[in-house]
């Protein structure tokens, strides 16, 4: 069955290895990829190497190179090489010059040590799987803590808490690997197994070398499974593979056995071999060893039975694959393990095609394939075709028999018995045998996993330094196997559990718990059927305000309250008095509610006015802001004293008072006068518009250039609601509770009495955030990038706009993320790190000194798209007087948007103007520019378009002479052509000939000197080839053809000889010449037609005279006379002869006309004489009727037996009435025993009965007397 886990295909062909090398020495390290063109980074401690003084980076083709210059200590360490998502660590060790010299190898080291295994250094190892144990460990399992302990990690995948890991063991030592399976959701305890391998199960090796162990922690939950290997042998070493599964689960892991053979100086420790047969090891002095997961055959534990010789011969050389030709399917994975056979799956494929001469079977009429190939899910069908239809048949899957089931199926058709395997899984993939008594038929099911799609991609996300991290994916199979990459590096789970892996179904979880900076870029999940893509941003963290604390003006016992609101709710803060730390008191209080932070001083005195500060902590920002103390000046004055109003600067200069918007305003005016006055409270209605927003000035505005006209003024006298007007003797209260901009104006305070009066006018300003910026524009969309432009908000807010922010998101996701930190200035910004193919919007925020606006409007979706790249491999194909003829291939980077076409250019050579050669597109890779100027030196170039526009050109190397090139006629006749062309009667003849020539050659055929004619021969010419086609050979058409290819006076031809062959017709003449004793001579002529075509033999056939079944005596044989054996006497026969040539035997037989007796010499028989007997007799009842007495309504039987011969006629009558006719009798003769029937008689049927029996001897008869009772 296929592996789950198995390995992804390696970017590399060839990989760097670990080195020693002598101090100053230069090393050097190789590595080849699969193909030209990868972009490969070397790194060292996880940092990209450049090219430097110390290092040099060469790449040729697929070759890459990294040379260390003059090598020392500080060298020496550990490297890297990635390709793609392929990544190979290799290590660099730096010894002293005079240590250099070659030194024999140390002593074996044991298993059970830990550590290097001295002096041979381990090979690279590719990361993509899991990582390798340590080199020399004796056990596979890793260290750290227990499943189920504290500091375990609690985030398993699949049903493994723990999966065995690849190891090391030296020949003769143990090594133990270890898988911990959670238990605390299971009911029963799971099933395990381990193979070597595909195929072999070990549960069936366990012996001296090899033991299964297993254990629960019932503390932890934790079910323990090893498999102990001791004594170990060069054989062991390969893949293996844990399965386990569950009731509803099954989850599998692989992993390598390395084993290294003993290190003496004079044998191989990699085979075993003496030193000098040993190339590998005198070339890279490491030992053999597998280095990935795929199958390794069968594990080898013949040892256990007998003991070897220590010296190896070298076996024969054998054809393997003439011996697996002639050996039956159930042998083929002991005979692909003997001979290092690993590919099974390309074994099967090159067998099916190979000839192979299979021994006609006597049970299976047709056999089942080699192999079935059937996707998970469907089902699939395995028939066989049988000799006996009654044979009964067993089905087995892997040695089992096999029991009808829900999905297991057995059905039987005539001869066909067929097995049918509904809804396939993983463990469907086996072989199967189908057993007839002791002979049976194998096969092997490859059950294909579909492609796994991603049913839910994975989102852009933007988070600060130190947040948690989460990108979740959804796929289409629960339990699929993925992979994550960053930046197309793939991630593995590493011992500080950075990266986090969770499944949860069908999604897919990665977890970074804290991110860096460095953790920024693009996440991709792979599948294999797709894949998702997203973008990480992770930003310093920076506080953003977005209320800022404003100046107060407040007057004397009244109550100032300063609040800012920030964009953190975890943010603690102090705030200041003039530089120093306020610190609270009954009449200070501090407050801290989510995100607002507000101080509130109670009954202010003129010593509260300060500046006041809110400091952040962890943040270099301050706020800040000052409070006004509004002195009121009392002056006693004496009786009939005019009004007052008691401010500051009372008098014709407006005094501004500034308010946020949301806020309560209090306008608290003290007043004087005797008798009280009467205040009265008014509003200016203005006419204006709105400020529009503009950037933050440099300096402030002439507090006088207003635009706006007083019109008429609005009594404001209510006492309640939210703008009200509450009057004492000594002050008048105006408050506005949740200050709006329509509250914004100049207020006049008039107050009166008989003296006099006085008056006062207040401007009160609200400010508040602008207003939301219409939806952005997209524009110059590219691969990546685009350029957003949006208008300033239709209001400021009062203040000036300071920036904007702007977001985007991806057109199905609801999560915005933020592009910049920074405000932005310009009404414009370029957006880049988009990616190419998925659709965005865009949106923008305005900001000024109060805070940020509502968001705009999403911008229309648009889609990243870049040009493609320039066309490949451009080549001028031919060129004639007046036409180029041009091809090229497509692409390597078409993008999202496709392939429109292609447009094809051309100008003189030293001229810069470039002339279209066709009008519009072409979709095609190839094109003939014709109406070109004879003689012309034209440069072409190519142009691939899509939606996004033309993409680079490419033009051809060097200039093209038009100019036709005069080329010497030649046929390519194919090999298979050179000789006799054989076909039979019927078949089609398709003979394709290429040829060369320029100008274009005229192509002729002729048969025996003649011109072709005729409608079954056709001729089809092209300027590359000519092809002769016949729908249906005749025998006519055998001959001798002639092809010609002529240009001017320049000549060649060809000659093909067309043999169509038939059947040929019967042998002549056949006689037999002689028969003796129990043998007969036989003679023929050969056919009078041998179908055009070698006679190969005959077949001689024999059948006796009373039979008449034919039955083969010779076969393929050569000569025209022959000598039949074996006969038997006292028989006749009679024979018949086919003639057989390489299209098959004839139609008929050429067979004798009169049979050949076989006479038994001396003996004659006389048949003896007999008297013939009379055995006639008139009929006698042997057993007569008997009277009886029956119930009414009961069907009533009357028996007797006669005895007669010839065989008398019955006749039956009551009364003297034949009942012959009458249906309500039944009369039956079975054996002499006559049975008359009477159904449901009633009591008119009793009476007398009478049964006649009459022949040619005679009569006789008997009667009986029926009484039919009716009951009471």
């Amino acid at each position: 069955m296929p592996e789950p886990g198995k390995k992804p295909v390696s970017a590399f062909s060839k990989k760097p290895r670990s080195a020693e090398v002598a101090a100053g020495s230069p090393a050097i390290f190789e590595a080849q990829t699969e193909r030209a063109g990868v972009k490969v980074r070397w790194q060292r401690g996880g940092n990209d190497i450049g090219a430097s003084d110390k290092y040099s980076l060469a790449a040729e083709g697929t070759q890459h190179t990294l040379t260390v210059r003059d090598v020392g200590p500080a060298d020496q360490g550990s490297y890297a090489v990635i390709a793609g998502s392929s990544k190979v660590k290799f290590d660099l060790k730096v010894i002293e010059a005079e240590k250099a010299e070659p030194m024999p190898a140390p002593a074996p080291v044991p298993a059970e040590a830990t550590g290097a295994t001295g002096g041979v250094l381990a090979p690279a190892t590719e990361l993509e799987g899991s990582a390798a144990s340590p080199e020399g460990s004796s056990s596979a399992a890793p260290s750290g803590p227990v499943p189920g302990s504290p500091g375990a990690p609690e985030d398993p995948i699949g049903l493994f808490v723990m999966r065995p890991q690849d190891g090391e063991v030296t020949v003769g030592g143990s090594i133990t690997f270890s898988a911990r399976v959670a238990g605390a959701s299971l009911l029963k305890p799971p099933m395990v197994k381990w193979f070597k391998g595909k195929w072999v199960d070990l549960s069936s090796k366990v012996g001296q070398h090899l033991q299964l162990h297993d254990s629960y922690d019932r503390a932890s939950k934790v079910y323990l499974f090893e498999l102990h290997i001791t004594d170990a042998q060069a054989t062991f070493a390969g893949g293996y593979r844990c399965e386990v599964s569950t009731k509803d689960k099954f989850d599998s892991c692989n992993f390598n056995l390395i084993v290294h053979g003993e290190k003496s100086p004079g044998v191989c420790p990699g085979l075993g071999l003496p030193a000098f047969q040993c190339l590998h090891c005198s070339l890279t002095g490491v030992p053999l060893h597998s280095d990935s997961h795929e199958d390794t055959g069968i594990l080898d534990f013949s040892s256990l039975l007998k003991k070897r010789d220590s010296k190896l011969e070298a076996p024969a050389e054998e054809d393997v694959w003439e011996i697996l030709r002639q050996a039956p399917p159930s042998e083929y994975e002991r005979i692909a393990f003997q001979h290092g056979v690993t590919d099974l799956r390309g074994m099967l494929k090159r067998l099916k095609g190979m000839k192979r001469d299979e021994k006609k079977s006597t049970v299976f009429q047709k056999k089942l394939e080699p192999a079935y190939q059937v996707s998970k899910g469907h089902k699939i069908r395995l028939t066989v075709e049988l000799a006996d239809p009654d044979a009964e048949v067993k089905w087995l899957k892997n040695g089992q028999e096999i029991q009808m089931s829900g999905r297991y199926i057995f059905e039987s058709v005539g001869a066909k018995r067929t097995l049918t395997i509904s809804q396939c899984s993983l463990a469907d993939d086996a072989a199967y045998q189908c057993v007839v008594g002791g002979e049976k038929c194998s096969t092997e099911l490859f059950v294909k996993e579909p492609p796994v799609l991603i049913t839910r991609p994975l989102e852009d996300q933007l988070v600060m330094v130190g947040q948690r991290v989460e990108f979740d994916c959804e796929v289409s199979e629960e339990g699929a196997q993925v992979k994550w990459l960053k930046d197309g590096v793939e991630l593995t789970r590493e011992e500080t559990f950075k990266y986090r892996f969770k499944k949860d179904g069908r999604r897919h979880h990665l977890i970074i718990n804290e991110a860096t900076l460095e953790d920024a870029g693009h996440y991709a999940l792979h599948t294999s059927g797709g894949q998702a893509l997203a973008e990480l941003i992770v930003q310093e963290k920076k506080l953003e305000v977005y209320q800022n604390i404003a100046d107060l003006t407040v007057g004397a016992k009244d109550q100032a309250v300063f609040k800012c609101e920030v964009s953190d709710e975890n943010v603690r803060g102090v705030w200041l008095k003039n530089g120093k730390e306020l610190v609270p008191d009954s009449r200070i209080k501090v407050s801290h509610i989510g995100r607002v932070h507000k101080l509130t001083i109670d009954d202010v005195t003129p010593a509260d006015e300060a500046d006041y500060s809110f400091v952040p902590e962890g943040f270099a920002c301050n706020l800040s802001a000052k409070l006004h103390f509004m002195e009121v000046k009392i002056d006693f004055v004496p009786r009939q004293e005019p009004p007052k109003i008691h401010l500051d600067c009372p008098g014709r200069k407006l005094d501004t008072i500034v308010v946020v918007a949301g806020n309560k305003l209090r306008l608290d005016v003290p007043i004087s006068g005797d008798p009280a006055p009467t205040v009265i409270w008014q509003k200016a209605i203005t006419q204006g518009s709105k400020a529009p927003a503009r950037p933050a000035p440099d300096a402030p505005e002439d507090a006088g250039a207003s635009d706006e006209w007083v019109f008429d003024k609005k009594l404001l006298c209510e006492t309640e609601g939210r703008v009200r007007v509450e009057t004492t003797k000594d002050r008048s209260i105006f408050t506005v509770e949740g200050a709006e901009k329509e509250d914004e104006g100049v207020y006049t305070v008039t107050v009166k009495n008989p003296v006099g009066e006085d008056q006062v006018n207040l401007t009160v300003k609200v400010i508040d955030v602008p207003d939301a910026p219409a939806a952005p524009k997209i524009s110059n969309v590219g691969e990546d990038s685009c350029t957003v432009q949006w208008e300033p908000p239709a209001y400021d807010g009062g203040q000036p706009v300071l920036g904007y922010i702007l977001e985007r998101k991806k057109k199905k996701s609801y999560r915005w993320m933020r592009l910049n930190f920074d405000l932005l200035r310009e009404l414009s910004h370029e957006a880049r790190r988009m990616i190419e193919g998925v659709v965005y919007e865009m949106r923008v925020y305005a900001v000024n000194a109060i805070g940020m606006s509502r968001p705009s409007p999403a911008s229309q979706p648009f889609m990243p798209i870049g040009p493609p790249s320039e066309p490949t491999h451009l080549a001028v194909e031919d060129v004639s007087d007046t036409t180029v003829s041009l091809k090229w291939r497509p692409p390597e980077r078409v993008g999202a948007g496709g392939l429109d076409g292609y447009s094809v250019e051309y100008c003189q050579e030293g001229c810069s103007e470039w002339v279209a050669a066709l009008q519009g597109l072409t979709e095609r890779t190839s094109i003939l520019v014709k109406d070109l100027p004879t003689g012309a030196r034209l440069l072409f170039r190519v142009r691939a378009h899509n939606v996004a526009g033309p993409g680079g050109p490419v033009t051809t190397q060097e200039p093209v002479t038009v100019q036709e090139i005069l080329q010497r006629p030649r046929l390519q006749l194919p090999r298979h052509l050179r000789q006799t062309i054989q076909r039979k009667v019927g078949e089609p003849v398709n003979l394709l000939i290429p040829f060369q020539g320029k100008p274009r050659p005229q192509v002729t055929w002729t048969k025996e000197g003649q011109p072709l004619a005729g409608e079954e021969v056709s001729i089809r010419n092209s300027p590359t080839d000519t092809i002769l086609f016949i729908r249906a050979a005749r025998r006519a058409h055998s001959g001798t053809y002639q092809v010609a290819v002529r240009i001017e006076n320049m000549e060649d031809k060809a000659t093909l000889v067309l043999q169509i062959v038939d059947k040929p017709s019967s042998p002549q003449d056949i006689r037999v010449t002689e028969a003796w004793g129990f043998n007969v001579a036989l003679e023929w002529k050969p056919p009078q037609d041998d179908g055009n075509t070698e006679i190969w033999g005959y077949t001689v056939q024999k059948a006796d005279k009373k039979t008449m079944e034919w039955f083969t005596v010779l076969e393929h044989y050569r000569r025209t006379h022959c000598v039949v054996s074996e006969l038997i006497i006292g028989n006749g026969y009679y024979f018949r002869v086919f003639s057989h040539n390489m299209v098959g035997p004839s139609d008929r037989a050429a067979t004798t006309k009169e049979p050949v007796f076989i006479p038994r010499p001396g003996i004659t028989y006389e048949p003896p004489s007999y008297k013939a007997l009379d055995f006639s007799e008139a009929p006698s009842f042997t057993r007569p009727l008997v009277n009886r007495s029956v119930i009414a309504g009961y069907t009533t039987i009357l028996c007797c037996a006669v005895r007669g011969s010839p065989k008398p006629k019955i006749s039956w009558f009551k009364n003297g009435l034949n009942l012959g006719q009458d249906a309500r009798f039944r009369m039956f003769c079975k054996q002499g025993v006559l049975t008359l029937e009477i159904r449901k008689p009633c009591p008119f049927d009793g009476g007398v009965y009478v049964c006649r029996a009459t022949n040619l001897q005679g009569e006789a008869q008997c009667e009986c007397r029926l009484e039919v009772r009716v009951p009471q």
